[in-house]
Formats: C-alpha cells, sequence, structure tokens
C-alpha cells in the first residue's frame, strides 16, 4: 500500500486543459500533474516524468484555477499526468476544496498505481472515478474510450469503496 504525506504542500502541476473529449465523459476540465516514477515504455506525456518541473502552487489556487475553467458546457474535471497520486495530499485538499464550492463536480483521476495500492489514500474519498495501472504498450489500443492499453481499468470509486470490491464504471450516455 502506497504511505500518505502527513502534511499537505504545495502540488507540482505542468497545466490545465479548458475542454478536453478524451479524458472522461463530456467536456472536462484536465489538470496535468508533474512527475511520475514509471518512465512506461510509450508513455503519452514523457515531458512529465520528472518529479522537477511545472509550477508549484497551493491547493486552493490550483482549485481556483479550475473552478476558473467550469461553464455549463464542462462536465466534470480530470487529474491525469505524470500521476497526480504521486502528490497525494494536496490533491486531496484540492479535490476538497472543488468538492465544497462545486459538490456535483465529476471527479476523474488517472493513475499508474493499482486501486488495490492505493485504495485506503484519504485522497479517494473525493474521486468518482479511477483509471488505473500503467499504461502497457504491448497492449495499446486507440479504440478504447478513456484509457490507453487493455490492462487499465475504470473503476467506479464510490461503488467499489461500498462494495469492498472494484466495480468497474459503466458509461451512461443517456
Amino acid at each position: 500500500m502506497m504511505k500518505e504525506a502527513v502534511t499537505v504542500e504545495k502540488i507540482r502541476i505542468a497545466s490545465i486543459i479548458g475542454e478536453s473529449v478524451v479524458d472522461g465523459p463530456g467536456f472536462r476540465t484536465v489538470v496535468f500533474t508533474q512527475g511520475c516514477p514509471r518512465h512506461c515504455p510509450g508513455c503519452h506525456n514523457p515531458e512529465l516524468l520528472p518529479a522537477k518541473g511545472g509550477e508549484l502552487i497551493s491547493p486552493a489556487e490550483l482549485a481556483e484555477r479550475v473552478e476558473d475553467n467550469i461553464t455549463p458546457l464542462i462536465n466534470g474535471v480530470t487529474f491525469s499526468g505524470g500521476d497526480p497520486l504521486m502528490q497525494p495530499g494536496p490533491l486531496h485538499e484540492t479535490i476538497k476544496i472543488l468538492r465544497k464550492g462545486i459538490p456535483e463536480l465529476d471527479i476523474w483521476v488517472y493513475t499508474g498505481y493499482l486501486y488495490e495500492e492505493v485504495k485506503e489514500l484519504s485522497v479517494m474519498e473525493g474521486i468518482d472515478v479511477l483509471v488505473d495501472g500503467p499504461f502497457e504498450q504491448e497492449l495499446k489500443d486507440i479504440t478504447l474510450p478513456f484509457k490507453g492499453s487493455e490492462n487499465q481499468r475504470i473503476i467506479d470509486i464510490p461503488a467499489s469503496r461500498n462494495t469492498c470490491a472494484v466495480v468497474e464504471w459503466e458509461r451512461n450516455d443517456d
């Protein structure tokens, strides 16, 4: 199991994109965090691998920037990277602030960690959907919605926490 830092510091981000349609359902604001320990061959964002770089900001400032991008057309926010769960404390603080301001906001997080490795992290309580698992180039499939390789799972976090078992997210286009 991954360990969580006790103190909440700043979060290192690379960029924020106002509108994306590939990082979850509908139009989404996407926060790309800086840093990933995996270095998966064929990584989609190799420039985000170094833990140094990007911009170091407070969770409050990040939440404000995300909120500034939320419009009636935006369905949610996605945290990608790099790996957002390299910074679980600041990410958790950011999500708590977002939930306080916009409780209905749909929050997705992409990580190379498996759910079983991170399910006890406090940040999980604020996440709606977790796309887990490292990218595996030999399992790459560009026809898969919202993930890069077949091994990755799209997990409904509230349902998984309620049942104590992995519940995969089901797309509802209604």
